[in-house]
């Protein structure tokens, strides 16, 4: 069964599992303790410690270990904002930042702090420029990705890492989906990864602050990993992420070729054979394994489904697919089609035997999928049309009021308006980008009893 969800959680590399199963027999005991057993456990953090800090490219005592990415994400940005809170409580980050992040920004200000929020182009890319200007006196810490985990977009990191430090503000790269591809360049000035992401096991993290930054631990005082990761070390686990991470370096070269070559093939077929289709992210600047698209007219939950009945495992950004019925915030940031959307990140190793045959399911299963909620194949046309329409879709969740749209276009006339009330978070964002992909109008947003009203106006 083809695993195309890496971007999630890679699977285990072989290096990760023979370091893991090594080291549970080798790297029990106490690394800090003096004896024989703790001598041996140390040798072994602080041979891991080395091979994480070459592949970040900082120096080992800049580097711990955390328990998951998320927690060095936590750690990273309240130690930085404490450090400097004679500067400021002000933060600055992308729209399109992880979870991890966004979350602690809103704890931040609901603790007196404040930040600002970077917005990205339609690639999902921060401009510079923009950036920059989101900086102020009173930036304490300034954050930015390495790439999106949504879309691959890659970040202009060394360009904003040079604007930070010329105005004296540290950057912290969220390097989680990049890392096992290669180092972040530029001059950052702290760095977070996830082992699960490169092939490592989960519950290893890695947190590297580099020497000069001021930087304050938040929370009870620990011994280990210089206070800022409190708890025992998983050294099984350190080991084999620090093994795997070595391991997929190496490989990374010569299968980011291939891996490219296979999502170019994706983006390019499933433009070609689905239709009403929009491929998101950067077509060049991206991460070689990873690409989105979102499909008009379809429920992303469904199309999942239907999908893992074929036998791919992907993931998605659609509304339709979660329980806070609200579209990713990274496709709300671009601006783009969340409706029926599909993330396919490719693992090492991925035959492409496998893609040809995704490629050959997909648009039999879009199409199955539009037609059991009554899609239109092709706007319709009205002998008779009316002046103006309005079209009620409250309490009816994505796609349908962008297919009840669709449905009426064409009964308008060039010119008139169609007036769609709907209360899904979703069509705030697939209307407009249906407008932008069918050539239509969209004139804008009005207050409704209900939910909103969303008003298009017909071109052709």
């Amino acid at each position: 069964m083809p695993y195309f969800d890496a971007a999630s959680a890679a699977p285990l590399h072989p290096v990760a599992r023979q370091a893991l199963l090594a080291t549970l027999d080798e790297g029990w005991a106490d690394p800090a303790r003096l004896y024989r057993e703790g001598r041996r456990a140390r040798l072994l953090l602080d041979a891991a410690r080395e091979a994480a800090a070459d592949a970040v490219g900082c120096r080992p005592d800049e580097l711990v270990f955390t328990s998951s990415g998320t927690s060095a994400v936590h750690a990273g940005i309240a130690g930085a904002l404490s450090g400097r809170r004679r500067v400021g409580r002000h933060l600055a980050l992308s729209a399109v930042e992880h979870s991890s992040v966004l979350h602690t920004a809103a704890a931040h200000e609901a603790a007196g702090g404040s930040f600002t929020e970077v917005p990205v182009g339609r690639s999902g890319a921060v401009d510079p420029a923009a950036y920059a200007g989101a900086l102020r006196p009173d930036t304490a810490l300034a954050c930015l990705q390495s790439a999106n985990h949504e879309v691959g977009t890659e970040q202009p990191v060394a360009e904003v890492a040079a604007l930070c430090a010329d105005a004296g503000v540290p950057l912290l790269v969220d390097a989680a989906q990049s890392l096992g591809w290669g180092p972040v360049a530029g001059r950052w000035s702290l760095l977070t990864g996830s082992a699960h992401k490169w092939g490592g096991p989960a519950g290893v993290g890695l947190l590297a602050v580099r020497k000069g930054v001021r930087f304050a631990p938040q929370g009870p005082a620990g011994e280990r990993e210089s206070g800022r990761a409190p708890g025992f070390e998983n050294l099984p686990a350190i080991v084999a992420a620090a093994a795997s991470l070595r391991a997929v370096r190496d490989e990374a070269a010569a299968e980011a070729v291939r891996l490219r070559a296979l999502v170019g093939r994706i983006r390019s077929v499933v433009a070609e054979r689905v239709g009403d289709v929009e491929v998101v992210g950067d077509p060049e600047r991206r991460l070689p394994h990873l690409v989105t698209f979102s499909c008009l007219y379809v429920d992303g939950e469904t199309l999942l489904h239907e999908l893992d009945r074929h036998g791919f495992s992907v993931s998605s950004g659609s509304s339709c697919t979660s329980s806070t019925l609200e579209p990713s915030h990274v496709l709300k940031a671009m601006g783009v089609l969340s409706e029926g959307n599909v993330r396919v990140s490719l693992p090492v190793g991925t035959a492409e035997a496998d893609v040809d045959r995704f490629l050959e399911v997909l648009p039999g299963v879009v199409a199955g999928v539009r037609e059991r909620l009554g899609a239109p194949v092709s706007v319709p046309a009205s002998p008779a049309p009316v002046a103006s329409l309005v079209v009620d879709a409250l309490g009816r969740r994505c796609p349908i009021p962008v297919i009840e749209l669709a449905k009426v276009i064409g009964e308008v006339p060039v010119g008139a308006t169609v007036t769609v009330l709907a209360d899904d978070e979703a069509a705030r964002l697939d209307i407009p980008a249906w407008c932008e992909m069918r050539e239509q109008e969209y004139v804008g947003e009005e207050p409704a009893d209900r939910g909103s009203a969303y008003v298009v106006r017909r071109l052709s």
